[in-house]
C-alpha cells in the first residue's frame, strides 16, 4: 500500500469527521467518485480485510486515508486499460466463481461438529488402530565397506558411538552423534530398515549398504507407538470432517443440478494456448 503508514504525517479527517458525525454510514455509503466511478465504504472494507497483517495496528484515520488513496490509484490507473478485453472478462467471471465457490465452501465446513461426531471420527480412524513399532536407532555413515569394517572394529572394543559418528559420519546426524531419533515402519531406506528389525537393543550391526553409502548402526531402543491422544490429532480429525461434508455437498448439488460437458471434440492441449485469449 502507497506509503499507508507516512500518510499519517498528512492527517486527512475531514472525511471521516463528516461521516463519524454527519452520515449514517452503510456500506454503499460513497467516499469519492473518480471519473464517474464511486468508490463505497464496502470496497474500503473489503481492502482492509486483504492488508497484510502489519497495517492492521496503524490508527483508523491513517489506514482509511491510506486504503481510500489506494483505491483512488487503482481507479485511475484502470482506466487507462480501456474496454474489457476477452482475458480481463474471464479473469473477472473466473475470480467471481472462485469467491462465490469460496463463500458456499465457508457456510458447508464453518459449522461446528458435534462432539459426538469428532468421538466417533477419532475412533474409525485410530480405535482399531494396531500397536506399530517405533524404533530409535543411531548410525555412522562412510563411503566404502572398509571405511565401515572398521568402524565395526573400533566400536567392539569399546569407542564410544556418538563420538565416532562426530568424527567419522558424512552424514547430516554425524554432528549430532549419528543419531536419529523415533522413526517407524516404512520411514527408511529398505536396506537400513531390515537392519535395524535385526538387531537387538545395544547391539551394533555389520556394515549395510544403501544408495548413500555405507552404514554401521545401533538400536538405541524400541517400542510400540499407541494411538495417538484425541486432542493431539483434533484439527486433524476436524479436517476430515469438513472434507466430507463438503464432498456429500458437492455430490447433492451434482446430482440435483444440470451439469452437460461438450468436451469429445476439444484438444486437451488447448488450455496451454494463450493465443486463444488474444481472439
Amino acid at each position: 500500500m502507497r506509503n499507508i503508514l507516512a500518510a499519517g504525517a498528512i492527517a486527512c479527517f475531514s472525511l471521516t469527521s463528516a461521516l463519524a458525525q454527519d452520515v449514517e454510514v452503510n456500506a454503499e455509503t460513497v467516499v469519492a467518485v473518480v471519473n464517474g466511478t464511486e468508490i463505497t465504504v464496502g470496497h474500503m472494507i473489503l481492502l482492509r480485510t486483504q492488508l497484510p497483517e502489519q497495517y492492521l495496528t496503524a490508527p483508523d484515520e491513517i489506514l482509511f486515508e491510506g486504503i481510500l488513496e489506494q483505491l483512488i490509484d487503482q481507479t485511475l490507473l484502470g482506466d487507462t486499460v480501456g474496454e474489457d478485453t476477452l482475458e480481463l472478462r474471464l479473469t473477472l467471471e473466473n475470480e467471481s466463481r472462485a469467491l462465490k465457490a469460496a463463500i458456499a465452501i465457508d457456510g458447508v465446513i464453518g459449522q461446528p461438529f458435534s462432539d459426538e461426531a469428532i468421538a466417533a471420527a477419532y475412533d474409525e480412524a485410530y480405535g482399531n488402530l494396531p500397536a506399530a513399532p517405533e524404533f530409535n536407532a543411531s548410525h555412522i555413515l562412510v563411503a566404502t565397506e572398509e571405511e565401515a569394517q572398521a568402524l565395526v572394529v573400533a566400536l567392539n572394543d569399546g569407542t564410544d558411538f556418538a563420538e565416532l559418528a562426530k568424527e567419522k559420519s558424512t552424514g547430516p546426524s554425524g554432528p549430532n552423534g549419528g543419531e536419529l531419533g523415533w522413526f517407524g515402519l516404512g520411514m527408511m531406506v529398505q536396506p537400513f530398515e531390515e537392519t535395524v528389525l535385526g538387531l537387538e537393543v545395544g547391539k551394533i550391526s555389520a556394515p549395510v549398504q544403501t544408495q548413500f553409502g555405507w552404514h554401521v548402526l545401533i538400536l538405541n531402543d524400541k517400542r510400540d507407538a499407541s494411538a495417538p491422544a484425541l486432542e493431539a490429532v483434533i484439527a486433524e480429525i476436524t479436517q476430515g470432517l469438513q472434507q466430507v461434508a463438503l464432498n456429500a455437498k458437492v455430490n447433492e448439488l451434482r446430482e440435483g443440478g444440470s451439469v452437460e460437458t461438450m468436451v469429445e471434440s476439444i484438444d486437451p492441449a488447448a488450455i496451454k494456448n494463450l493465443d486463444l485469449l488474444d481472439q
